[in-house]
């Protein structure tokens, strides 16, 4: 009995092309205005009771970015300031069904007209849609120099929220 193996290789290469877009979506959820009212007192001598904190809505993005190394990030800022009030926000740690490098929070701060950084070093990332998804915000007023105090009705404030390099 004669016993022969044949062994037979073939490579061949073929090129594809890849292309992935860079990618920077922000939104709110859910959408929709709300309302935060300070509450008169009931008794001389004592302050204005300041509104509960709004944590009804959440930050999401989306961000592919290139080249490789470079961070987002999301900034907020307000149309207008009311004397004496603080408008503060803050943007929880991202929870939900996203993935990637997701941001980092900057805590709680007070929105003026200039922009400032709510969530820093978001790289390739995604957040997952709609509530309970991305960044929990907390908007809240606080009373920051009581003689500056006014009475208005209605004022409209529009927070801006802006993604970025």
């Amino acid at each position: 009995m004669i016993s022969h193996m044949v062994w037979s290789q073939t490579t061949g290469n073929r090129n594809i092309s890849v292309t992935l877009p860079v990618v920077t979506l922000l939104d709110i959820e859910p959408t929709g205005n709300f309302s935060l009212n300070f509450t008169a007192p009931t008794e001389a001598g004592s302050a204005v009771t300041a509104p509960a904190s709004n944590t009804s809505k959440w930050i999401n993005y989306t961000s592919a970015i290139a080249p490789a190394g470079l961070t987002r990030r999301v900034t907020a800022s307000v149309n207008q300031t009311i004397p004496g009030v603080d408008i503060k926000l803050q943007a929880a740690a991202a929870s939900g069904s996203g993935g990637g490098t997701l941001g980092i929070s900057s805590g709680q701060l007070t929105l003026s007209t200039t922009a400032v950084n709510i969530i820093t070093g978001i790289g390739g990332a995604f957040t997952g849609n709609g509530a309970n998804n991305g960044h929990r915000l907390t908007i809240s007023l606080t009373v920051n120099t009581y003689a500056n105090l006014s009475a208005r009705t209605n004022t409209p404030i529009v927070i801006t929220y802006t993604i970025t390099e």
